[in-house]
Parts: C-alpha cells; structure tokens; sequence
C-alpha cells in the first residue's frame, strides 16, 4: 500500500472472487484502501487497486502483521460443503484473527454469518456449529463489531437462483420440497455489498439480519422464475423426508447441486428474514435479477445452436 493513501484500510478476509467477494470489493473500495487475503488473483483487483495476499485464511497462523494499520476488518471466508474438517480450522484461524484485532488499532469487525437453523442443525452440523464459535468469539471480542446475518442471497453466477433457472430451462419442471408454502426473501450480492461498508462505520456491538425487499412463499417465487422462462410452472413434488433423502442421495454421488442441510435449512421456514433498513436506496428486487438471468440462458442457448 502507498504510505500516501490516506483513506481509511480494510482487511477483506476470504471469498474475495466469490459472490459476495464480486460485490464486496469494489463496493469496498470506493472508500477503503482494500487489503484482500485469499488464494487465488481476482481480476478486477489491479484495477481498485488492491493489495493482494496470497494465502488461505485456514492456514494464517500469524494475523498480527496483516491486520497492521488496518481500521476495519470484514471476513468473508466461509465453505458450502457441509461435512469438512477445514471448518474446524478454519474457525480457530478466525478466532485467532479476532484476537490479533483486538490486540491491535483495529476499530471494528464487519463479520458474515448465517440466519438462524433447526436446533438439529446447529448442534451437529460443522459447517454451523463452528461458524457459531467464530459468532460468539466476534461478540466476546474486544474490538467492537458488526455480525451480518444475510438470508438466500443472489447475483451474477449464484449457485441457488441462477441454478434453478437453468434446471427450470432445461427440465420444464423443478421439484418442490414438501407443501412450498415457507418463506424466502432473497437479497442481491450489491445490497449485502453496501450493508457491509455501511455496517464498517457503526459503533458498539451489533448483529444485524439482511432479508431482500419482498417475503415470498417459496412457491409464488418459484412460479415467478417459471414467468421469468415464459413456461407455465410444473413441479416434481416430494414430501419433506422424500426431499431430504433425496437430498442425501445427490449429496452421497459427489454432486455440490444440493446439500441435505439445505433441504432441511429451507423447509423449516427459517429463511424469510426481515428487509435490511439503512441503506440510502431501496432494496433491489429480485425479478429485474430474474429476468435477465432467464434471458442471458435464452441467448446463450441461441447462440450455441448458431
């Protein structure tokens, strides 16, 4: 970093070319001088003007350095897979980055967790129980903080809306778990983006939840994305265990398409968080996101057919 910016800096832990990181690193540097730790180059990084670490979050044992001179830490760094070793060590490796924040200048922590789950979730499943450690180390913490808690997120290449659609384009029909009748208010990658640069400016000690404009029952979104295609809605339906079995079966081949906890995240109607309110805009809904993605997927099937 050139001793000559004077602009604020900000530690983006993790997930710098991943959704949110897409989003979170120009939206961050438009104010903050952006250190970005994480494994692999970004393109869009030389142009902000990024300091590049190469490294895994995982194996960072000495976080005092990095966290030199930096005034607000935002951690991104997160894995899907539900069932990974990684989780444990990735989470003593946050732990110890909250410890070298407040051993430092470090004047807050912006950190990015997950809505609440069943019970027989969070108390088993290492990709929440250990994301729950690293949740009450932030809060215990010295540094003052932001926990974000953001719900069914969606933006350019997502692995959840954008997938569906093309499922939905491909197939003519989508299952649909159990009675569709529980909730989902998705929030756009830019939203969560300027909640974070937003929340690197609050005081005291906070956790916030981050649900998108509109709360839908999860079958009226679902029939929207079928408008989105111009298809009439046709479903596959499946009672909540056939779903979560089902679930376990993709999960047990190999496939990252579905994951089980998310089947069952999903039918405990859990997911519908309250819109995010302290934005200076309206939050984005999701049908302009829809259809363009339903029309990106009409061109690209054009052009493949010449």
């Amino acid at each position: 970093m050139s001793s000559s910016d004077r602009r604020p800096r900000a530690l983006l832990v993790g997930g710098g070319g991943g959704l949110v990181g897409r989003a979170a690193l120009p939206e961050l540097a438009r104010e903050f001088q952006v250190r970005s730790v994480h494994r692999h180059p970004v393109p869009a990084e030389s142009e902000l003007g990024v300091d590049w670490v190469k490294a895994d979050a995982v194996r960072v044992q000495n976080w005092g350095p990095l966290v030199e001179d930096v005034d607000v830490v935002v951690v991104l760094a997160w894995y899907r897979a539900p069932y990974d070793r990684r989780f444990v060590r990735l989470a003593d490796s946050l732990t110890r980055l909250v410890d070298a924040a407040g051993n430092s200048a470090v004047r807050r922590i912006v950190h990015v967790s997950v809505p609440d789950a069943p019970a027989s979730l969070e108390n088993r499943l290492p990709y929440l129980t250990e994301k729950r450690r690293v949740d009450r180390a932030v809060a215990a913490g010295r540094t003052p903080y932001s926990i974000v808690r953001p719900t069914m997120l969606f933006g350019p290449r997502d692995r959840l809306l954008t997938v569906m659609l093309r499922l939905m384009r491909r197939y003519h029909r989508f299952p649909m778990f159990g009675d569709g009748q529980y909730h989902v208010s998705p929030i756009s990658t830019l939203d969560l983006a300027e909640i974070l640069r937003r929340e690197a400016h609050q005081t005291g000690g906070r956790t916030v939840l981050a649900g998108g404009p509109t709360r839908y029952v999860y079958r009226d979104l679902t029939d929207r994305m079928f408008a989105a295609l111009d298809r009439s809605p046709k479903y596959v339906h499946f009672s909540a265990r056939a779903a979560l079995w089902l679930a376990q079966l993709v999960e047990g081949v190999g496939s990252t398409l579905l994951y089980a906890y998310e089947v069952e995240w999903l039918l405990s109607d859990r997911l519908g968080l309250p819109p995010y309110d302290g934005l200076s805009h309206p939050l984005r809904p999701v049908e302009p996101f829809l259809a363009a993605e339903a029309g990106r997927l009409a061109g690209r099937v054009a052009s493949d057919r010449g």
